[in-house]
């Protein structure tokens, strides 16, 4: 695994308080990154700033502000099942000892909804998991562009494939 890079930690607030809506842009295409999934609903892709491998984000496609209040039940549902989904798939490709699943945002910053899974891996001491993981304060996993390409296209083949086996046996 890649050692962790610094990032400008206060540059990157100010981004997220000043420019177009991230997630907008990247549902547009205007904006690159690592997708792994995309449908009428919800893009999925690599997180640009992770701090741990296999760090995912799950965003519906319409800009949301709100994470259950400005959706129908079974809209809300749906890209929980793609959550599930995707969580699975990341679980079967990166070591992972916990899945942390959560929403962040703020209506200062980032107030397109969106989901984080981020995979944290076995052997973590307890005093650098769960918020301590995800802090990018102390900088983020140095990956290269290859490894992040060959890192969604496993996470994609193996969201395919379990796609593949639900529909062949599906579950009673």
């Amino acid at each position: 695994m890649s050692e962790r890079q610094p990032i400008n930690f206060a540059a990157y607030i100010e981004s997220t308080r000043t420019r177009a809506c991230a997630f907008c842009e990247i549902v547009a295409g205007r904006l690159p990154h690592h997708i792994i999934h995309q449908d009428d609903a919800a893009v999925v892709f690599l997180n640009k700033y992770p701090t741990l491998y296999g760090y995912t984000l799950v965003a519906p496609r319409a800009h949301r502000e709100q994470v259950t209040g400005d959706f129908s039940l079974e809209e809300y549902l749906e890209l929980q099942r793609l959550i599930y989904r995707v969580g699975e798939a990341i679980r079967q490709v990166v070591a992972t000892e916990r899945m942390y699943i959560l929403s962040l945002g703020s209506q200062e910053g980032n107030r397109h909804v969106h989901w984080h899974l981020a995979p944290l891996p076995p052997g973590v001491p307890f005093e650098q998991q769960q918020f301590e993981a995800l802090s990018i304060e102390k900088g983020v996993l140095n990956l290269s562009d290859e490894e992040v390409a060959a890192l969604a296209a496993r996470i994609r083949e193996r969201m395919q494939f379990n796609l593949q086996s639900e529909i062949r046996s599906p579950k009673l």
